[in-house]
């Protein structure tokens, strides 16, 4: 997948669409040697990679460096990237300044939280040739707001409001939403009613794709078990083993040998 065309043509054909997130150049080398479609560089870096609390702290500096370094590794991959918060916000010449430096660092198309209010922008930028990818549901970037990282759209009129964002961002020329914490029935709805792919993150399989975030399926982090994450690799454990088994054979001799010397 080289072109963000080949999302619609994927959904046209009902094939499923992956996607992982990625900050860094060795995941990014297993990661090209992969199945996975699309590589997301998410403003997660800044909880994953940095230790905040939230993705608001994510800036644009850091973004173009973690995308750089993705995009030195990953070369048949589309490279999707977040734009940070407020960046969408600001007038739209400093916006496009935003994205041209997330362009030139490797990125081949943009996301951005929420719709209401983005509109304007997201057509402005589309036409202009900028894919963008939307993004509903929860959106991590307005968590002061929301208060918790909880599920959206469980109240008919929000469901109603979330509906109609997708088909407003449809019309404003996104080529994918991301779904992220909604009731599966009401992903499903929404995927049937647009054209455009879904991708859900929490969001049950009516999606025309996932996403997950690289650290959460390879289990890094083992405080963090949320119900819609699962773990294909017990990250956590077996990195601790090998540093565990590292440092013991250091103690005792074991290591180095002399298969690991220089005579």
């Amino acid at each position: 997948m080289k072109y963000v065309s080949e999302f619609s043509l994927k959904k046209l054909k009902s094939e499923k669409i992956s996607l992982v997130t990625c900050y860094d150049y060795t995941s990014a080398r297993i990661i090209s040697k992969s199945d996975i479609d699309a590589v997301l560089v998410g403003d997660s870096a800044a909880m994953v990679m940095h230790g905040f609390e939230n993705t608001v702290h994510a800036e644009i500096q850091m973004m173009c460096y973690h995308i750089n370094a993705v995009k030195r590794a990953i070369k048949d991959k589309i490279i999707i990237a977040d734009l940070p918060f407020l960046e969408h916000k600001k007038s739209t010449s400093d916006t496009i300044s935003s994205i041209d430096k997330i362009m030139k660092s490797g990125a081949h198309a943009v996301k951005i939280e929420g719709a209401f209010g983005n509109l304007n922008l997201i057509e402005t930028l589309t036409k202009a040739g900028i894919p963008v990818m939307g993004h509903l549901g929860l959106t991590p970037q307005s968590i002061n707001a929301i208060g918790s990282y909880k599920v959206q759209g469980r109240k008919s009129s929000e469901a109603e409001l979330i509906i109609e964002q997708a088909v407003e961002l449809e019309n404003a020329g996104c080529f994918a939403i991301v779904l992220e914490l909604i009731p599966k029935n009401l992903a499903s709805e929404i995927t049937s009613k647009i054209k455009i792919p879904t991708i859900g993150i929490g969001a049950g399989n009516g999606t025309d794709g996932q996403v997950l975030v690289l650290q959460d399926l390879l289990g890094m982090n083992e405080d963090f078990n949320p119900k819609f994450v699962k773990k294909y690799l017990n990250g956590y454990e077996a990195t601790l083993r090998a540093l565990n088994s590292y440092h013991k054979d250091v103690v005792e001799l074991k290591f180095p040998t002399d298969d690991e010397s220089f005579t």
